[in-house]
């Protein structure tokens, strides 16, 4: 059953270079780009009970079948691409608004 969970695992570098373990969500389509939904996995592998993180997928160039993710910076497509995912997922996740 373990095993199950840690296929869900991606390994990203942050901008200092350090490994960060995220919990892969979702993969979420908008204006024909596609999203990743993570969640931040704490060093003793439980979930952070946090934000989750969006990233833009970007294929890299030549002919790797390698992805890269991007940050986004426009506050409206993070809001887009967190809608869809809250709709899609309501019923399995309870969602806390900060407002």
């Amino acid at each position: 059953m373990e095993n199950e969970e840690l296929d869900n695992i991606v390994t990203l570098n942050d901008e200092d270079g350090n490994e960060v373990k995220f919990e892969f969500l979702d993969l979420v389509e908008l204006d024909e780009e596609e999203y990743v939904v993570l969640l931040p996995v704490s060093e003793d592998g439980e979930e952070d009970e946090g934000e989750v993180v969006i990233l833009k997928v970007e294929d890299s160039d030549g002919d790797s079948d390698e992805e890269s993710y991007v940050g986004i910076t426009d506050e409206e497509i993070l809001n887009k691409v967190f809608e869809i995912f809250k709709e899609k997922y309501k019923d399995e996740f309870d969602f806390v608004d900060e407002d």
